[in-house]
């Protein structure tokens, strides 16, 4: 345990914006673009680049629609995101010492 749970810690969530979205999508399951950019303070731009990156990865799912004709996107945490998120709290918590 230890140092050696260093390799064990998730590249793709352990930015500081995709780590927040993870914590907030593991609470509330989905979210709108929006809420995401507000609760998390990001540009558009910003989260947008995250979100590619966590989709890419699986994490989450991204439904574009239109709601009386505006744009609405929608993520959710898929159940990969959730095990691979539980795996990251697991890692971090040998890495500082946690042994369960």
């Amino acid at each position: 345990m230890g140092v050696a749970d260093l390799g064990r810690i998730d590249e793709v969530i352990h930015g500081r914006m995709r780590l927040g979205i993870m914590v907030y999508l593991v609470d509330v399951e989905t979210a709108d673009f929006t809420e995401l950019k507000t609760v998390l303070e990001a540009t558009q731009g910003n989260l947008s680049v995250h979100l590619k990156k966590l989709e890419e990865a699986g994490y989450v799912a991204i439904d574009k629609s239109f709601v009386n004709n505006k744009p609405l996107t929608r993520v959710s945490i898929t159940e990969a995101g959730r095990t691979a998120f539980k795996g990251y709290l697991f890692a971090l918590g040998n890495l500082i010492g946690g042994k369960d």
